[in-house]
């Protein structure tokens, strides 16, 4: 058997294995029975263990445990590509490479932020990763074209765009056995993702305030350190009947709430090519997006998803208003409009066939490397001095 018949061993290191994991769930999951996965964690993983078909070696929440798990990793065998996702992550990475005396080869960091949306922590430890990885690749257009011209120029030629996917085919498996009630007369608008500062939610409390009609209610599904303010706007606007925090919940859930929804929001200023939208749409849910480069990738070309400045909540309120106003019919037609267009340009079969195929050319040894960038890293340095 030549290298190109193996199934590809690809380490993947990431913070931990949760609901809302991208690098579980989008990137190791639906490939567990076509690729040789190892996954690495620093925290100890929030759902059950992973299919046996995926080696799991977690960390324990602290930096000891977590470099003697990357240890365990490195030492259990040779692997094709080693492939990171969350920034403090890549940055211990490095650091452990220092330590480990490991080379650079066939490292990948996916880069699923836009730059504005980064802490200046993160930022800093942004540098080393564009300079070092042998392949930085962007989620999304909009993610490449936020960076400044520096990380630019360390990335170089090794860096890429892989538009983000999401997963139909889960989706559909699970719908197909799981079919929602007809949706009943209680027009229900749902909002996806954490509930934290960036996603804007009390815009969208605001908004549901300025459109809702008697039965109306308003879902947010995920978690984070908004929960409390959201619920005291809630019942500053007394629609604490109204207002419905679910917290995290298992995958299949989410996709059950999204098709049993009348119209999925989002508020946020900040993103890189966000799953929950996509999923909504690829659940035949219609969506009203904030018009940010992100959302703008999502919705170019289309004429039935609208966009409305982020903290607009008078605009996102018209919108609701319009998407209620529409027949049953009408609305279910746009759902369909926006899952045929998550299905023809967002499908995780496309993002993970473009990574399987940079993937094969790292294998090959074909491409750049990293030593241009670290030259030039070098040079800079020299400059400032």
């Amino acid at each position: 058997m030549n290298n190109h018949d193996k199934p590809l061993a690809i380490l993947r290191i990431v913070t931990t294995i949760a609901e809302t994991s991208e690098p579980y769930n989008q990137y190791s999951l639906p490939l567990a029975c076509k690729q040789d996965i190892t996954l690495c964690s620093y925290f100890k993983a929030t759902v059950p263990p992973p299919p046996a078909t995926i080696t799991f070696i977690e960390g324990d929440g602290t930096l000891p445990g977590f470099y003697r798990a990357l240890k365990t990793a490195f030492n259990a065998r040779q692997y094709d590509i080693i492939h990171i996702h969350m920034v403090i992550a890549g940055f211990l990475f490095l650091l452990a490479n220092l330590a480990f005396g490991k080379p650079m080869r066939c490292t990948v960091f996916t880069v699923s932020n836009s730059y504005q949306s980064y802490k200046l922590r993160n930022k800093l430890m942004l540098l080393p990763v564009f300079a070092f990885f042998q392949r930085v690749v962007c989620n999304s257009h909009a993610v490449f074209d936020s960076f400044p011209g520096i990380y630019k120029w360390l990335g170089g030629k090794r860096l890429c765009t892989i538009q983000n996917g999401v997963d139909i085919d889960r989706v559909d498996g699970f719908l197909r056995d799981n079919r929602p009630a007809p949706r009943t007369d209680r027009f229900t608008v749902i909002s996806v993702g954490r509930i934290i500062k960036i996603k804007n939610p009390l815009t969208v409390v605001n908004a549901y305030r300025k459109s809702a009609a008697l039965g109306d209610r308003l879902i947010f599904v995920g978690e984070g350190d908004m929960r409390a303010p959201v619920l005291a706007k809630a019942r500053e606007l007394s629609l604490e009947h109204d207002v419905q925090l679910t917290g995290l919940v298992p995958r299949n859930r989410v996709y059950e709430t999204l098709s049993e929804a009348d119209v999925f929001i989002s508020c946020s200023y900040g993103e890189g090519l966000p799953v929950a939208a996509l999923e909504a749409m690829a659940c035949r849910c219609p969506v009203i997006l904030s018009d940010i480069q992100p959302h703008r990738e999502i919705a170019n070309g289309t004429d039935f998803i609208p966009l409305v400045p982020a903290d607009d909540s008078d605009g996102f309120a018209r919108e609701i208003s319009r998407f209620r106003s529409l027949p049953a019919a009408e609305r279910q037609a746009v759902g369909e409009r926006c899952r045929a267009w998550a299905e023809k340009h967002f499908s995780l079969a496309s993002m993970n066939r473009q990574y399987a195929e940079l993937f094969e050319r790292m294998r090959s040894g074909g491409g750049p490397s990293q030593k241009a960038a670290v030259d030039r890293l070098a040079t800079s340095n020299r400059e400032r001095v």
